[in-house]
C-alpha cells in the first residue's frame, strides 16, 4: 500500500486484553497502518489508558485516532478525544474490532473481522471519506450505541464478574447470567421513572434502555433492535418497560429480535425514538451501564444525544 500524500498523523490504541486481538494480528494491523499514515502505537495498561491517550493526541494536533479492541476500548477512546468537548480540533476515529461484541463497529458497517476493517479503513483514508456520528452522553459520559439501567446493567456487572474470574464472555454465558438476572429483577418493585421533555413523568417503570443506534447488542449473530428508527443521524431512542411479568418479556423479546419494521408496540411499553434529552431517577440505587461498561449505581441520571459529536473514518 503507498504512502498517502496528505500526510495524516495518527495513533493506533491497542487493548491486549481484548477477546480477539493478539500480538500477531497487532502487529500485523500496525504494519498494514504505517504503510499509509504516519503512525505511533499505544499499548493500554490500565483502565482508562485510551481515553488518556486519545486525549494526548488531540493536544498533539494529530489527525487520527485508530481503536483496536472491543466496545470498552472504543468508548475510552472516544471519551478521551471529547475530554474537552467537542470541537474542529478533534482527531477524527477510526475502529477495528477486536472484542466479542464490537456493536459500535458492527453498526458503521465495519467488518468483524479485523484484517478486513483495517483495509476498509485504508481505503477510506485513501478517499479521504468519514462522516460525523451523533453520540449520547450520560452526566458527563459520552457512549457510542447504548446506557441502561435495570436488567441490562445487572447483567453486565455480572459479565465483568465472569471475565475477572477468566471465563470468556461467550453468547450462552450471557444469555445464562441475563435469565437469572431477569428471574432476581422479577421479584423486586419497579424503581424507575422516565421524565421526557413536555410530558408527566412516567413512573413505576423496571428497566430503562437508552440507545444512540440501532442493533444495540446482539446474542451471536442475532441483532437486538428496541428502538428500528433510532441512529447516529437522529436522537436518542427509550425503551422502558413497567412490568417484568414473563408473557410481556417475551413478547418484546421476539419483537426485538424478530426485527420486525415498526419496531416493539405494548400497552407496558414506553418507546420513543428520537428524543433530545431526559432523566431517569430511581427510588433505590440502580446499576447503571455505557457501552457494556458497568459505571456502578445511581439513583439519577441524566440522558443528552449530541449531534454531528465525532468525524469517524468508515
Amino acid at each position: 500500500m503507498p504512502a498517502y500524500s496528505f500526510g495524516v498523523r495518527a495513533l493506533l490504541v491497542t487493548n491486549p486484553q481484548a477477546t480477539t486481538t493478539t500480538p500477531g494480528t497487532r502487529d500485523v494491523l500496525a504494519h498494514a497502518l504505517a504503510s499509509a499514515v504516519k503512525l505511533d502505537l499505544v499499548e493500554t495498561g490500565y483502565r482508562g489508558h485510551a481515553a488518556d491517550a486519545a486525549a494526548q493526541a488531540r493536544a498533539d494536533g494529530l489527525d487520527l485516532v485508530v481503536a483496536l479492541g472491543g466496545d470498552g476500548t472504543v468508548n475510552e477512546v472516544v471519551n478521551g478525544l471529547l475530554r474537552d468537548g467537542t470541537g474542529d480540533d478533534v482527531p477524527m476515529l477510526a475502529v477495528v474490532p477486536g472484542g466479542s461484541a464490537n456493536v459500535f463497529a458492527r453498526a458503521l458497517g465495519i467488518s468483524r473481522e479485523p484484517v478486513e476493517a483495517t483495509y476498509q479503513v485504508l481505503q477510506a483514508l485513501e478517499a479521504r471519506r468519514s462522516r460525523s456520528v451523533g453520540l449520547g452522553r450520560v452526566d458527563d459520559r459520552w457512549f457510542t450505541f447504548n446506557a441502561g439501567l435495570g436488567w441490562d446493567a445487572d447483567v453486565v456487572r455480572a459479565v465483568e464478574r465472569q471475565r475477572e474470574a477468566g471465563r470468556v464472555a461467550t453468547p450462552l454465558r450471557y444469555a445464562r447470567i441475563a435469565f437469572d438476572r431477569y428471574l432476581r429483577s422479577a421479584m423486586r418493585k419497579p424503581s424507575l421513572t422516565v421524565e421526557l421533555p413536555g410530558r408527566e413523568p412516567i413512573t413505576g417503570c423496571h428497566l430503562t434502555f437508552v440507545s444512540n443506534t440501532t442493533p444495540w447488542t446482539y446474542l451471536g449473530p442475532y441483532a437486538m433492535h428496541t428502538n428500528p428508527d433510532c441512529s447516529f443521524d437522529s436522537g436518542l431512542g427509550v425503551f422502558a418497560l413497567d412490568t417484568m411479568r414473563a408473557p410481556t418479556v417475551l413478547r418484546h423479546l421476539a419483537q426485538v429480535f424478530g426485527g420486525r419494521p415498526a419496531g416493539p408496540r405494548g400497552a407496558r411499553l414506553l418507546r420513543e425514538d428520537d428524543v433530545a434529552s431526559l432523566v431517569v431517577r430511581c427510588d433505590r440505587p440502580m446499576g447503571l451501564q455505557v457501552d457494556g461498561d458497568f459505571l456502578g449505581l445511581r439513583e439519577k441520571v441524566r440522558f443528552n444525544a449530541a449531534p454531528k459529536a465525532l468525524e469517524v473514518v468508515a
